[in-house]
């Protein structure tokens, strides 16, 4: 056999070698992106409205939580997430931008921010996210939101107060949709709640 059929044997199995190669990769699963759900704000009309420019910070939260997957704790301590589906955001973040939406929806007069816009604020909510998962309770999906707040005043950094919240929301089933809306009834019960508490406390604080 001459040189170039030799090259041209050994081009022509090396292609096939490559096409074989590729067929036994696993094809890439879709990813399906999930919006956290959101329903109309509410708000504590007997708590009154915000005086104070208030800066929402994104919650700090474990290298788990801090990302865009869906967790979810299936039996005892062990965390998983839900394979082939994130959020469309990381978890902190997207539960910002709603404690941010519930004062807005509800109509509060003051500028509400995150600490990306740099801001003139009054007071500025600091939080650790301790859970924001799905989990099971007596066999069936609940979703599990723990939030540790701390509402501190902007001129010296004092913490005004603080408090645990924690919402734990039953899922229709434990479809991945069914427990994403569950997410978002978990979300805006926390904001309702978190929106009362920051009400109460600054309308006992002195104006800046």
């Amino acid at each position: 056999m001459s040189r170039l059929a030799l090259i041209r044997s050994f081009a022509v199995a090396t292609l096939l070698g490559t096409l074989s190669a590729c067929t036994l990769l696993p094809e890439a699963e879709p990813i399906r992106v999930f919006l956290l759900p959101t329903s109309e704000a509410q708000t504590n009309q007997a708590a009154g409205t915000l005086r104070q420019a208030l800066r929402i910070h994104t919650p700090h939260a474990s290298r788990i939580l801090a990302g865009p997957r869906i967790a979810v704790v299936p039996d005892g301590n062990q965390i998983s997430s839900y394979q082939g589906a994130r959020w469309g955001d990381t978890a902190p973040t997207l539960l910002r931008d709603r404690l941010i939406e519930q004062f807005r929806q509800s109509g509060q007069p003051t500028p509400v921010s995150n600490e990306e816009s740099n801001l003139f604020a009054e007071l500025e909510l600091f939080s650790d996210l301790r859970a924001f998962q799905s989990e099971y309770v007596d066999g069936k999906p609940h979703v599990r939101i723990r939030l540790d707040a701390q509402l501190a005043s902007s001129a010296d950094q004092r913490i005004l107060a603080s408090r645990r919240f924690e919402i734990l929301q039953p899922s229709g089933s434990p479809q991945l949709e069914s427990v994403v809306e569950a997410f978002g009834h978990a979300s805006d019960q926390l904001s309702q709640q978190l929106q009362g508490w920051i009400l109460q406390v600054a309308k006992s604080q002195p104006m800046q």
